[in-house]
């Protein structure tokens, strides 16, 4: 008996902090973004400073076209911000939270993986 009833706390416990599905969808959407390597090549760049198009692109060996799709995806996914010099708009991580991100992914890799 007290195996169920320790059972039964275990999963209301659960219900509580299960996040609604809107929400788990979204925080899927924002992991998804770390799962391609041109835009955690991109992300890396932008974390040391902000940069524009074509030093992304010469700095990280892409084309201009390439960074520019994959900027427009970081700036969808509210991780990158501009900041326009003229005609020449620079981009920057929004905040550092998504370096910590990086960052723990990293050492996720480094000390439990390999």
């Amino acid at each position: 008996m007290d195996d169920l009833l320790a059972c039964q706390d275990t999963l209301e416990t659960i219900e509580h902090y299960l996040p609604s599905n809107a929400d788990l969808a979204s925080i899927g959407e924002f992991f998804s973004v770390f799962s391609d390597v041109t835009r955690l090549k991109i992300l890396t760049a932008l974390c040391v400073d902000e940069l524009c198009v074509s030093d992304i692109a010469a700095i990280l060996e892409l084309n201009q076209t390439t960074v520019s799709h994959q900027l427009k995806l970081l700036r969808d996914a509210g991780m990158v911000s501009t900041r326009r010099n003229g005609k020449i708009i620079y981009y920057r991580v929004i905040n550092d939270f998504v370096e910590e991100v990086m960052l723990m992914g990293a050492r996720y890799i480094c000390e439990i993986i390999k």
